[in-house]
C-alpha cells in the first residue's frame, strides 16, 4: 500500500478523534460553561448536521479544484474550527468551532475515498478505502479514550489543541506524500449530481443509513445499557468502548480484503449477522462477558460494511464519483442521528434500556433487504445488456457490454 494512505489516515485519525471524544467531555464543558448536559450535547448533534451539509457543500465547491489541494484546504479547516474551539470564550463560539471542524469531515473521507481507490490497482481499490478509514477506527481505540483521559486531567481544552496539532501533521502528511492527483478532466458539476440519478448509488446510501444506523441505535446507549441492565460500574464504559473500537478496526479491515474478492456476499454476511447480533443483544446485555463480547461484533460487523458500501458507491459513480462519495460520508452521520432519536424514542416509550437493540436489528435486516434487491437489479441490468439510467459505466462494465 502506497505511503499517501498513512497521510489519509493520520488525517483520519484527527477526524475520528474530534468527532467522538465530546461524548465523554460533555460533563467538563457543560460545568465550564455553565449549560445543562443536553445544552452541551448540541455540540454532537451539530457536528452532525455539519458533516451532512458540508459533505455536498465543501465537495461541490472543490469541483475546479485538484484532489491534493481540496484535501489541503479541508485540513486547514478542520485545524481552525478545533483551535476555535480550545480557545472558545463562550459556548456558542464553541459550537460554531464544532461546526467549522465538522463541514471538513464529510469531503475529506468523500475525496480521500476517490484518492486513496486512485493510488492501486482496481482489484485493491476497497482495501485502500479501508486502510484509510483505519485512521477513524483507531481513533476509537487510542485517540478518543487518550483524549478523554488528557481532557479530563489537563482541561478539555487541551485536548482540542492537541487535536489541532494531530490536524498539522495530516497536513503535513498530505503535503508530502499524496501525488498531485488533478480532477478529472470533462468531468462538471452536473456530472457529478447525474450518479443521482443512479438507483444503485441510491440504493447503497439508504443501505449505509440504515446498516451504519443500527450500530448506532445501540452503542449510543451503551453506558445506561451497561450499567443499569448488565451491571457494570460507571468507569467500565470507557474501557467497553475501546473494545466497541477494537471490533470496529478488525472488522475495518476485513470488510476492505474481502470486499475486493465478492462484494455482495460480505455485504449479505456483514448485514444479516449485525441484524442477529443486536437483536441477541437483548438477551446478552443482561450477562457481562456475553455483553462485552456482543460489543466487540457489534463494532466488527457494522465496519464490515463501511468498505464495500463506500466502494460500491464509488463503482457506479464511476467518472464522476466525488460528490457521490462525499455525500455517502454524510449518510453514515444521518444513520447516526436518526437511529440515536429512534432508541430515545423506545427507551421514553418505556421499553427499557435494551429497546434500542430491537431497533438497530431492524434497521440492519432493512439493509439486507436492500441489498439483496440492489443484487438482482443488477443481474437484471447485466441480462438485458442495459445500464442503470444515471450512472457512468466503469471500465468493467463497458467490457461486458461490447461482449455482449
Amino acid at each position: 500500500m502506497p505511503l499517501a494512505l498513512l497521510a489519509l489516515a493520520i488525517g483520519a485519525f484527527g477526524i475520528g478523534t474530534t468527532e467522538f471524544v465530546i461524548m465523554g467531555l460533555l460533563p467538563e464543558v457543560a460545568s465550564d460553561y455553565g449549560v445543562s448536559i443536553p445544552t452541551a450535547g448540541y455540540l454532537v448533534t451539530g457536528y452532525a448536521l455539519g458533516v451532512m451539509l458540508g459533505a455536498p457543500l465543501m465537495t461541490v465547491l472543490g469541483t475546479r479544484v485538484p484532489r491534493k489541494r481540496m484535501l489541503m484546504l479541508l485540513m486547514g479547516l478542520f485545524i481552525v474550527g478545533n483551535l476555535l474551539s480550545a480557545v472558545a470564550p463562550a459556548f456558542s463560539v464553541m459550537l460554531i468551532g464544532r461546526v467549522v471542524a465538522s463541514l471538513a469531515h464529510g469531503a475529506f473521507f468523500g475525496i480521500g475515498s476517490v484518492v486513496a481507490a486512485g493510488l492501486v490497482a482496481p482489484h485493491k481499490k476497497a482495501g485502500a478505502i479501508a486502510m484509510m478509514f483505519t485512521g477513524l477506527t483507531v481513533a476509537n481505540v487510542v485517540g478518543v479514550p487518550l483524549g478523554t483521559l488528557i481532557g479530563q486531567t489537563a482541561g478539555w481544552r487541551v485536548t482540542f489543541a492537541v487535536v489541532a496539532a494531530l490536524g498539522v501533521v495530516g497536513l503535513a502528511g498530505v503535503a508530502k506524500l499524496v501525488p498531485d492527483m488533478p480532477r478529472a478532466e470533462g468531468v462538471r458539476l452536473r456530472d457529478e449530481m447525474a450518479a443521482f440519478k443512479n438507483v444503485q448509488v441510491l440504493l447503497a446510501m439508504a443501505m449505509t443509513v440504515l446498516g451504519f444506523g443500527g450500530v448506532f441505535a445501540a452503542i449510543t446507549y451503551i453506558a445506561p445499557m451497561m450499567t443499569h441492565v448488565a451491571g457494570f460500574a460507571d468507569g467500565s464504559v470507557t474501557w467497553l468502548l475501546v473494545l466497541f473500537g477494537l471490533g470496529m478496526v478488525g472488522g475495518n479491515l476485513v470488510g476492505g480484503r474481502f470486499a475486493d474478492r465478492a462484494l455482495m456476499p460480505m455485504l449479505y454476511i456483514s448485514l444479516g449477522a449485525l441484524s442477529v447480533v443486536l437483536a441477541l443483544f437483548t438477551l446478552t446485555a443482561h450477562d457481562k462477558i456475553a455483553s462485552a463480547v456482543t460489543v466487540v461484533l457489534i463494532g466488527a460487523l457494522g465496519f464490515a460494511t463501511v468498505p464495500p458500501l463506500q466502494k460500491r458507491v464509488l463503482d457506479h459513480a464511476h467518472g464522476a464519483p466525488t460528490l457521490a462519495s462525499a455525500v455517502n460520508i454524510g449518510a453514515f452521520n444521518l444513520g447516526n442521528a436518526l437511529s440515536a432519536w429512534l432508541g430515545g424514542v423506545v427507551i421514553a416509550a418505556g421499553f427499557g434500556y435494551t429497546a434500542p437493540n430491537w431497533v438497530g436489528a431492524v434497521l440492519a435486516a432493512a439493509a439486507l433487504v436492500l441489498a439483496v434487491l440492489s443484487a438482482a437489479l443488477e443481474r437484471r441490468g447485466r441480462a438485458s445488456g442495459t445500464v442503470v439510467a444515471g450512472s457512468v459505466p466503469s471500465t468493467e462494465q463497458r467490457a461486458a457490454a461490447v461482449h455482449h
